[in-house]
């Protein structure tokens, strides 16, 4: 029997179906107007689980995930009468129907990628209006809703039970946890919208009794779990992002609407963060399952990443993580592999089949303790008392709950015949000692892409697996903090270039190959970052390592954020000197004495081509072409003397994108007494700058003001510390 934990009543009660045998379970799906982040995406895994756990201890389940695209992401969304799906659309010159049945397909094709089950249906609101708009003409009759010029309200006042599911059961918890626009057609600011009225040039409308308009985003899954499951549905999945408003709202509304309780078990996952922080597009993590693919990254790694912790626990996802589980799942696989090619003796045991099989379920059993079930799996392919047969049935029996499509792992063991006959040839070369031909051998064997790994009995030879053959390519890091510093540590060199680049091929060869022309090979070292890219910039960079000794190349296996990646660059540098440079400066000539005579003085802190003044932190301008001392310094050109890194630090990791980190750091050396000085002649011309110029203007706008916000947070009312106004 699944005991979860359920929280409505906050606390662990098994699953009981409202008809015996049989289980109804609705899962919030998605808003298709963009992809689905993985973060999404672990909540259902989770409902996947919970599926395959029932499906396993022999009830039949009926799953509905149901498809938004109306929009309404969040209740203010609504409020302000802006729909999401609208604004993709017409920002992408699609109608709406267009980009939601678009991004329909890719979550669909997401799910399949990570092995969760098709759901019996995938209704879609668009299709159910009429179902809802006969919730709320009912819920108006009952008096828990009302109705003010075409828009209809839920009066929560009416339902005294509003707010047991998130605890928000105090009018001013409410009121902080609605955080919407002020509405004041509404009679009590935390009623929410079951109907809005259209606004004029409005696409997506609807003809209903109060006038042409909308559906509220609540009132969608009370419409679709009710005429797909009836009016008891077992088991209610989500996030614990919908527990308010939207469950909230949804128990109100269904249970208004049927007189009775609806669910009767309301199950939540928790976040995943990325590098720590929640997972958004506009922190720039907000990673889709495309990412892994354009990264070489098995899919599946990440629903093995998931099963690591268990689904009220928050996970910090890394790409090292993920890596981590990927190098996990394939040994598991070929683990599998290798007992099913077993000639395991005597009989099977049927009485330790079917003991491991109970033992693992019942670990799961426990309130979906998926990391249990791995360190059961392992102690399993460990254990001496089990045949490598009956693993491999064990296993076979046990993936229909855990989903990793083990039976369907091809045999990396199954070598074409050339294969084997080179390694045949080279057992015989390894027993007669000769050592050298059996290593060329192997050399040939491994070009190839195959993996030789000798024992001191026998010799294996396999295909070898994609994170394998990922490596193979060039080595990559995946935070700031696997870097060593050398902050700390005696210069041994003049002066270090910095760059971190992320993408676009011939930027970075124009960047990199002015670097190397006006800078001494012998006085100079040239460090670049590859940040994630996924076109052909990592191929070149390597390529142009070859031929340049003093040019290193670091290649991160994501998108960092701007801070992080460049602080990879301040740690690892060894030159007196550190000059920082955006990929889009080209140098036009001998630019490093220049700099060299700008950081002379002790008290200059930072030198560059392009400073900036403001008078009062609220409106920085650029120094019109001038040179003398700023009050910041941007970031196409950014020079410092590592010895002065050992009083300011590294740059705030908390700046994901490029903007206004440049005023960060400048500020935090101006607060250790540093000055800034530009020099507007110094020989660099200005390109394209990509970070800028490839994001839309919605997304600049967002991502700028979010990072000038950290800003001011740390440094209003420090104006003591400009010139500008002095």
């Amino acid at each position: 029997m699944l005991e979860l934990y359920n929280t409505l009543t906050r606390k662990k009660s098994a699953l009981v179906p409202h008809e015996k045998g049989k289980f109804s379970v609705y899962t919030c799906g998605p808003t298709v107007y963009r992809d689905a982040h993985i973060g999404n995406l672990r909540s259902y895994l989770m409902a996947d689980w919970i599926r395959r756990t029932l499906q396993v201890l022999g009830h039949e389940v009926t799953h509905i995930k149901n498809i938004t695209d109306v929009g309404h992401m969040r209740q203010e969304v609504l409020e302000q009468g802006e729909d999401k799906v609208i604004a993709a659309a017409i920002a992408e010159g699609k109608t709406p129907a267009q980009i939601a049945q678009f991004y329909t397909q890719r979550f669909l094709d997401d799910e399949l990628a990570i092995n969760i089950l098709p759901a019996d249906e995938f209704p879609k609101a668009t299709e159910h209006v009429n179902e809802m708009i006969e919730i709320i003409g009912s819920l108006l009759h009952s008096s828990l809703a009302y109705e003010v010029d075409g828009n209809i309200y839920y009066d929560i006042n009416s339902f005294p039970t509003y707010g047991n599911l998130s605890g928000n059961i105090h009018e001013s918890e409410l009121q902080e946890a609605v955080r919407i626009e002020s509405d004041p057609l509404k009679k009590d600011p935390r009623d929410f919208t079951l109907w809005k009225k259209a606004e004029e040039g409005r696409t997506l409308k609807w003809a209903s009794p109060w006038g042409d308009g909308f559906p509220g985003w609540h009132i969608e899954c009370s419409a679709m779990s009710i005429k797909y499951l009836g009016k008891h549905i077992d088991v209610h999945t989500g996030g614990v992002d919908n527990i308010f408003p939207h469950h909230e709202g949804e128990i109100a509304q269904s249970e208004g609407y049927t007189g009775s309780q609806v669910v009767n078990h309301w199950v939540h996952g928790q976040h995943l963060l990325a590098d720590g922080v929640k997972m958004a597009k506009s922190a720039g993590n907000a990673f889709i399952i495309p990412d892994l693919l354009e990264r070489g990254i098995d899919p599946l790694a990440f629903r093995y990443l998931c099963m690591t912790a268990k689904y009220r626990t928050r996970i910090n996802f890394t790409f090292t993580s993920l890596k981590a589980c990927e190098t996990a799942l394939n040994k598991l696989r070929r683990h599998y592999i290798l007992f099913n090619k077993s000639s395991q003796k005597g009989a099977s045991n049927i009485d330790a089949v079917k003991e491991w099989n109970e033992r693992l379920i019942a670990i799961v059993c426990e309130d979906l303790n998926m990391p249990g079930l791995i360190d059961g799996i392992w102690r399993l392919i460990e254990s001496s008392d089990v045949g490598k047969l009956d693993k491999a049935e064990i296993l076979r029996s046990i993936d229909d709950l855990m989903g990793l499509g083990l039976d369907s792992t091809a045999d990396m063991y199954d070598l074409p015949e050339k294969i084997v006959g080179k390694s045949t040839e080279r057992s015989a070369l390894r027993v007669s000692f000769d050592y050298e031909g059996s290593d060329r051998l192997r050399t040939e064997i491994e070009k190839q892409g195959y993996l030789v790994e000798d024992s001191k009995d026998h010799t294996t030879v396999r295909f070898k697996d994609s994170s394998e053959i990922r490596e193979e390519r060039w080595k990559t890091i995946s935070s700031s903090s696997e870097v060593a510093s050398n902050i700390f540590h005696e210069s041994l060199i003049p002066v270090t270039v910095g760059v971190v680049v992320n993408g676009y091929p011939d930027d970075t060869r124009r960047c990199i190959s002015s670097v190397i022309r006006w800078t001494d090979f012998d006085q100079t070292e040239i460090i670049v970052l590859d940040n994630g890219a996924t076109d052909l910039t990592g191929e070149l960079l390597e390529e142009m390592a070859k031929n340049q000794e003093n040019l290193q190349v670091i290649h991160a296996d994501h998108t960092l954020g701007d801070g992080s990646a460049k602080n990879i660059l301040l740690k690892m540098a060894r030159g007196e000197i550190f000059v920082l440079l955006d990929p889009s400066v080209e140098i036009k000539g001998d630019f490093v004495k220049r700099i060299e005579n700008l950081l002379e003085d002790p008290k200059v802190g930072i030198a560059g081509l392009a400073g900036l003044r403001t008078e009062d932190l609220l409106h920085f301008h650029d120094g019109e072409g001038q040179s003398g001392q700023m009050d910041a310094m941007q970031g196409y050109c950014v020079a410092l003397k590592r010895e002065d890194l050992k009083k300011v630090g590294l740059m705030r990791e908390s700046f994901r994108y490029y903007r206004n980190l440049d005023l960060d750091y400048s500020f935090q050396f101006k607060e250790q007494g540093f000055s800034i000085i530009a020099d507007h002649t110094l020989p660099m011309e200005l390109h394209e700058h990509r970070g800028w110029t490839a994001l839309s203007e919605g997304e600049r706008d967002e991502l700028s003001r979010k990072n000038y916000g950290r800003f001011l947070k740390k440094w209003r009312g420090r104006t003591d510390m400009l010139v500008s106004n002095k």
